[in-house]
């Protein structure tokens, strides 16, 4: 038996779990590994040495997070995805990012066809192919989405492989996306914008922080708005689901905080992602109480097929935007910072076009990972559901 049964002890420890792994990140060792990650291994390594629940004895409290606070935390981020705003993306960007995203989906069928996916990663392949395709499409909002519309979310051994696979894989593609442009404009050069002067940079920079910031102001009569809304939100697409079973839920919450996001008195609300990234943690947190470290150890195949899929994966997105894009003579760029927005999301796309001091692509980089964020969990259970006929 756990030694911490009661939910306000375990909440405690799930609070204290995110406190450490947010310290943690920020030490130039532990932030390659991203908050995320560390927030499962943490509690996972709470959950086994029996500090608190694991996976043999989930406590009531790990339900009602899977079932309240993990979609809540969906809704929240995708109500910051201002679609109006994507005309300032420019065409270019936004032609190729979609690209890249069909190329993410052609990816995951080539490398469940390759490792043989029904086999080596079991029943819920065809879940973990969705997963895949919404993470490198939007981003982990869009993994988390289809984790929980599968219930992978309750097989943490499962879930732990598939998000280090994932960081793996972003973090060598940024290195990639990184030292490519360069490298190609060398041997085939592309006309590229002369540098900008620096009081424009710095304002294109601003402009582009204040679209992921996580670092806000909040009152109580805000959080109250926050918490009612997402509430009924909540609450209107489980209704939606009963009356259309052959619909999921997430679908229905989805598309409602999409449809919301484009009102301006929605984005004028304080708070959005700093909630939503809450929720996520605590999201994260049970997952790693449902990780059994023995197991996971014990199961190497299981992570080397991951990584097998995955590398395929980004292998076969790059080939198709690097390739037509140098066909039709692009910014190198423009295509290695829509790929990245694609892998990594908004943030990652953002310190890309740092890194290669394209202050003009900063917001554009940004106002993609959103389209990505909209559209991702739709094409993730799209090509889940046609991997379920696979098995």
């Amino acid at each position: 038996m756990p030694f911490f049964q009661d939910p306000l002890a375990i909440f405690a420890i799930l609070m204290l779990n995110i406190i450490i792994c947010e310290q943690l990140c920020k030490l130039p060792y532990f932030r390659a590994f991203g908050s995320a990650l560390l927030v499962i291994i943490t509690t996972a390594i709470t959950a086994n040495l029996g500090i608190i629940p694991s996976a043999s004895t989930p406590a009531p409290l790990y339900d009602g997070i899977f079932t309240y606070l993990a979609p809540l935390s969906i809704f929240y981020l995708l109500l910051t995805v201002n679609l109006r705003g994507l005309k300032k993306a420019g065409a270019p960007m936004i032609l190729f990012f979609l690209l890249g995203s069909i190329g993410t989906m052609l990816g995951v069928l080539a490398g469940m066809y390759l490792i043989k996916g029904p086999d080596t990663l079991g029943d819920s392949f065809f879940a973990l192919g969705g997963m895949f395709t919404g993470t490198y499409i939007g981003g982990s909002s869009n993994f988390n989405a289809l984790a929980l519309h599968y219930n992978v979310n309750k097989e943490g051994n499962l879930y732990a492989a598939a998000t280090a696979a994932d960081n793996i894989i972003t973090a060598l593609w940024m290195v990639v996306t990184l030292l490519l442009p360069p490298l190609l404009q060398r041997y085939f050069p592309r006309q590229q914008k002369g540098p900008l002067e620096a009081e424009e940079q710095q304002r294109l920079t601003d402009e582009a922080h204040a679209h992921i910031n996580d670092q806000e102001q909040l009152n109580p009569l805000e959080l109250s708005i926050l918490l009612g809304v997402g509430a009924l939100a909540l609450y209107i697409s489980q209704w939606f689901a009963s009356l259309f079973p052959g619909i999921p839920m997430i679908i229905f919450l989805t598309t409602l905080a999409l449809i919301m996001a484009q009102f301006p008195i929605i984005q004028r609300l304080r708070g959005l992602r700093l909630v939503g990234m809450f929720c996520i943690y605590l999201f994260l947190a049970v997952i790693g109480a449902y990780c059994d470290l023995a197991a996971l150890m014990r199961d190497g195949q299981l992570a080397i097929s991951m990584l097998m899929l995955v590398t395929i994966l980004v292998l076969v997105h790059g080939s198709l935007l690097f390739g037509l894009g140098g066909l039709l003579k692009q910014d190198w760029d423009v295509l290695s910072i829509a790929s990245q927005a694609n892998i990594g999301g908004s943030a990652s796309a953002l310190a890309l076009s740092k890194g290669l001091n394209r202050a003009d692509l900063h917001l554009p980089a940004i106002l993609v990972g959103a389209l990505g964020n909209a559209i991702g969990t739709y094409l993730g259970i799209l090509i889940a559901e046609y991997l379920r006929t696979w098995g």
